[in-house]
């Protein structure tokens, strides 16, 4: 039972990560008590995109599942399990440490040309949209109405 137990609090801790939307009302603590700066302009083109994982995913998932898999079988089994969750878990972690995202292509309102790469929203051609920013560093893209 201790052992279902721990199973389900790695991979309650592995599921749960975070990923920030940019159109979003919540904002990071980083992003309290800072100057920002925003730009209006128009979405002339969407691209779709895939975000790969950057390592972590793939680490954490290779971890959890060395852990996991290291609870069953004995002796050979064990190694067998184990190097079996480990493998497991890295394919895991990698798959789902990637995200959809969209390159847009914008037309600042003072006719500059800037993309951004942005996931967690549904931007169309055509949209207005304003860029929050500090430095070059986008903090969010909301669409505006």
């Amino acid at each position: 039972m201790k052992k279902f137990i721990l199973s389900l609090i790695i991979i309650g801790m592995f599921f749960s990560g975070c990923s920030r939307l940019y159109n979003s009302n919540e904002v990071s603590l980083y992003d309290t008590n800072r100057v920002l700066t925003y730009e209006n302009g128009v979405v002339e083109d969407v691209k779709r995109v895939v975000i790969k994982d950057d390592g972590s995913g793939t680490f954490i998932g290779a971890y959890t599942g060395t852990v996991l898999g290291s609870m069953f079988g004995k002796g050979k089994g064990n190694i067998l399990s184990t190097l079996i969750g480990g493998l497991t878990g890295a394919f895991v972690g990698y798959e789902s440490d990637k995200a959809n995202a969209e390159e847009l292509f914008i037309k600042l309102d003072n006719g500059k040309h800037i993309v951004v790469i942005v996931k967690g929203i549904n931007i169309l051609r055509g949209d207005r949209v304003r860029i929050i920013k500090e430095g070059n560093r986008v903090i969010r893209v909301e669409k505006l109405m």
